[in-house]
């Protein structure tokens, strides 16, 4: 039987890296006929290939920020995605074109003809169709190397709980505050850091909230909250979901691959119209 190895490398390619070092990479032809051939998923194919120091070719432009150890991190993690809409598509997008291995995806909502000026999984041929869904045929054409598991239901916090189960980090991307605290609550239960991101007309936010943490109760208060916030005042415009989901999904990256500084007990606060981005102490 041919070793996998060897066989990973007859079907890579040689490339000369931006420091002058040659580098094999596999394309994404090679990693699927591997997979079928040794009876793998295209995720499995991809660690292999990684560990032998193959680079997936599809993941090269990752390089020089995630490395190759943390390419297989990122293939190993779990993300929920709690809410597909103006911030959970461009999110579930971005999370998988980065290589996370598994997005659990938790929303009950179906695409209506107002999504369509801003939510990344909306098009005039899917309205009426449920988001969580659209969400795994989309992320299935972008990244076959990424598991999604939908829940096609509303999150409160009693299903929430199984629903996260498993999952490394929870991605706020609700529209609705009850249920953003409920979340939070759940996370830190089940000691997961969540990472939330709100937006309204111009403005965003994000922040990263680690168990323990005051998180949005530094925001919000402990008290009764509005079901929504000042975005049914100011609008959800297109770029600002964009704008904060990438955000959003920096800090997934930073927090399942132990870099850089998490905006932890810190709000940045982006106001697209006034070209001003400011970050804000909290909950210390």
């Amino acid at each position: 039987m041919t070793d996998p190895v060897k066989q990973m490398q007859q079907l890579a390619t040689s490339v000369v890296a931006p420091d002058g070092k040659e580098k094999r990479v596999l394309p994404l032809s090679a990693v699927r006929r591997l997979a079928g051939e040794w009876g793998l998923s295209v995720r499995e194919v991809e660690i292999r290939a990684l560990k032998a120091r193959i680079l997936p070719a599809r993941y090269e432009r990752n390089q020089g920020t995630v490395g190759w150890e943390g390419q297989v991190k990122l293939l190993e993690s779990t993300v929920a995605i709690v809410g597909c809409g103006g911030l959970g598509g461009w999110i579930i997008e971005g999370l998988a074109r980065m290589g996370v291995g598994h997005l659990i995806v938790i929303d009950g909502d179906a695409f209506e003809e107002n999504n369509l000026n801003r939510q990344a999984l909306c098009l005039e041929t899917n309205l009426g169709q449920l988001k969580a869904r659209a969400a795994q045929e989309r992320v299935a054409r972008v990244n076959s190397a990424t598991e999604v598991t939908i829940h096609p239901v509303m999150a409160d916090g009693e299903s929430m709980r199984e629903m996260l189960a498993g999952a490394d980090v929870v991605v706020d991307a609700l529209d609705t505050l009850p249920t953003r605290l409920a979340l939070q609550r759940v996370a830190q239960s089940l000691g997961i850091p969540i990472v939330h991101g709100a937006i309204g007309g111009y403005i965003g936010q994000v922040m990263t909230v680690f168990p323990g943490d005051e998180g949005l109760y530094a925001i919000y208060g402990r008290g009764d909250v509005p079901e929504r916030g000042i975005e049914t005042q100011l609008g959800n415009p297109a770029a600002t979901p964009m704008m904060v989901a990438a955000w959003q999904i920096q800090e997934v990256i930073k927090i399942l691959l132990g870099t850089g500084e998490p905006l932890r007990n810190r709000v940045l606060l982006m106001d697209a119209e006034s070209g001003v981005a400011e970050i804000l102490e909290i909950g210390r």
